[in-house]
């Protein structure tokens, strides 16, 4: 009792109580950001072509420029034309300069459209675009504040062992300001933390490559061999990610990651969750986002949890828990990730899989019984009351669009779905049946169990393949954008225009409303509908009288309701549709939304 007084009236002040919540991520819906694309309020930020030494492809490029946020994405810039690499080469040389600044920019632009939980892509110093390479996990990225060289000297005068040493940069400064924002709107912000491996430039890596094996730091790392300073051939191999010797991972035993790490990443914790050391969480970010959470040790996970609760009891906990087998697109039963001791959700792109299956596929679509045991499955699995914090993500960094998986049915998510390995995928803008099937998905994400989740930009109509397409520079409505005409491969593409879809807009606030006045879909009962029709799936939600029934029509044709569909909407009356009129039937592709009362 006595934290949730302290928190109240610090608070006083800035009108918005932040804390005392500690369901509060039953009811929030989700929007992941990624900083580099999301928006540049700071172009005297903006990285060099300096920045880029030490990652991918480490080569030295003589002709480099920041990209303008408004080019045709395919299309390459002058700079990329000298340097002859192709697109896939380039696209991981981009930068497009958004920064923390660009991210309060659009704080309001947020608030306004009803979100009320920020998942930031990694923001710790590092010289990639994804910043998955980390170099310091104490630091902002210097090109996300307002002083990247002023940063870079305080870097200097600094232990990153020895936490009494570390300082606050400029870009540290501004990110606590965005943290102080978003509570001043009510809103919840986590950040990735990447603790499975470092980037080439990580302090304890550069330190064991440059002294060996007297480095204090070698136990960090799994060396296989050593380089033999005799030879022209670099003999210095290590684990890295997934065999990717950009991301050296970092060492385990029995207990998760070793105790030297353990420390340091217990200081992080607390650097960034309670930055002034007051005991007061506050001032610090709400939760963490843990990448690629399987490939570390469970315990570690447990003694985090307790280090994350210990600050600030209503953090919340979300991990990466994804794949079972990536090559038969078998994936994860998250159930040991769940609970108290290790997270409250997990990234749940299960429900997208089943839902690509369902409405989108068209050869291999699956039966309305084969997706309901899916759902069922899934909530059986995870227990409905611990489902109610999971991400329904249906997009994010690491897959295709929503609005381009809707474009190409019959295929596996996230499975070379673009056109470096897939020439057949297909990258132009949905058109008005697909945008159809896309809304689909949304309200289906919407209405079911488990919390909203919006990657950057779908809700503006943004489309694009995998990996690097899915992560576009935003699209606003103050700019003009060039149409998009190029092919990577110089093929025949249609003409695509770019701006702000506002009717997407409309129908995902109208959700997010839909979403926040009734309780029954943030913490109700769920039940599948017996139906006849095996076009039609039905399910309600429902908490003591109240219920919301939806209904889904994925053929393309006009669905006449049977019987048992008549008897359920008793007592109920139609709040949304795409385009269906209040009657016994439904429009091809298209969902109705009911409030009943069952009393």
């Amino acid at each position: 009792m006595s934290y949730c007084l302290n928190s109240a009236l610090v608070m006083l002040f800035t009108i918005q109580l932040t804390h005392c919540n500690p369901e509060w991520h039953k009811s929030a819906i989700w929007y992941q950001i990624f900083p580099d694309r999301f928006y540049n309020g700071d172009p005297s930020n903006d990285p060099t072509v300096e920045t880029l030494a030490g990652t991918w492809p480490y080569e030295k490029q003589n002709s480099w420029q920041v990209m303008p946020w408004t080019s045709d994405w395919y299309k390459p810039q002058p700079w990329e034309i000298e340097n002859g690499g192709g697109f896939y080469y380039n696209a991981q040389l981009r930068r497009y300069g958004g920064d923390i600044q660009g991210i309060i920019d659009k704080l309001d632009y947020l608030h306004q459209l009803g979100i009320n939980a920020i998942y930031l892509n990694p923001i710790f110093e590092s010289p990639s675009s994804h910043k998955y390479g980390t170099r310091f996990y104490h630091h902002i990225d210097n090109n996300f504040g307002p002083d990247p060289l002023g940063d870079e000297q305080i870097w200097k005068d600094e232990n990153p062992a020895d936490p009494s040493t570390w300082k606050w940069t400029s870009a540290d400064k501004l990110f606590l300001e965005l943290v102080k924002q978003v509570h001043y709107r009510g809103m919840k912000i986590i950040i990735d933390g990447v603790f499975n491996h470092v980037g080439i430039p990580f302090w304890a890596f550069e330190d064991v490559r440059n002294k060996g094996k007297n480095s204090q730091y070698v136990d960090w790392f799994t060396i296989h061999f050593w380089d033999d300073s005799t030879t022209s051939i670099d003999e210095f191999d290590y684990d890295g990610w997934n065999g990717i010797m950009d991301l050296p991972v970092l060492k385990e035993d029995e207990n998760g990651l070793i105790l030297p790490i353990q420390d340091h990443i217990h200081e992080i914790i607390k650097r960034w969750m309670d930055p002034n050391g007051d005991g007061d969480p506050s001032d610090g970010i709400d939760g963490w986002r843990l990448d690629v959470a399987e490939q570390v040790d469970i315990n570690f996970w447990r003694t985090f949890n307790k280090w994350v609760t210990d600050i600030n009891p209503e953090a919340y906990l979300t991990g990466e828990v994804w794949w079972d087998d990536f090559w038969t697109n078998e994936m994860i039963n998250a159930a040991p990730w769940l609970g108290d001791e290790v997270f409250d959700g997990v990234m749940n792109y299960r429900l997208a899989d089943a839902l690509f299956k369902f409405f989108i596929d068209k050869k291999k679509k699956i039966t309305r019984l084969e997706f309901a045991n899916i759902l069922q499955t899934m909530i059986n699995d995870y227990g409905l009351e611990q489902f109610h914090s999971v991400q329904n993500v249906l997009g994010s960094h690491d897959i295709e669009r929503i609005a381009s998986a809707c474009v190409n049915p019959d295929r596996w998510i996230d499975h070379a779905n673009n056109l470096q390995f897939n020439p057949e995928f297909m990258v132009h803008r949905p058109n008005s049946k697909e945008r159809q099937i896309q809304k689909l998905l949304i309200a289906f994400q919407f209405l079911f169990p488990g919390n909203p989740y919006i990657y950057y930009g779908d809700e503006a109509g943004m489309w694009g393949a995998d990996d690097p397409d899915c992560r576009k520079p935003m699209v606003w409505s103050e700019f003009d954008y060039e149409n998009e005409v190029y092919h990577p491969y110089r093929l025949d593409k249609q003409f695509d225009s770019v701006a702000v879809n506002s009717d997407l807009m409309t129908f995902y606030s109208n959700l997010i409303q839909l979403r926040k006045k009734s309780t029954c879909l943030n913490s109700g009962e769920f039940r599948i509908e017996n139906v006849s029709s095996e076009e039609l799936f039905v399910f309600s939600r429902f908490q003591h009288h109240s219920r919301i029934t939806a209904i889904f029509n994925r053929s393309d044709d006009v669905q006449q309701y049977p019987l048992d569909i008549k008897n359920v909407l008793n007592n109920c009356v139609q709040q949304m549709s795409i385009n269906s009129t209040n009657s016994d039937k439904i429009r091809a592709r298209d969902f109705q939304i009911w409030t009943c009362n069952d009393r």
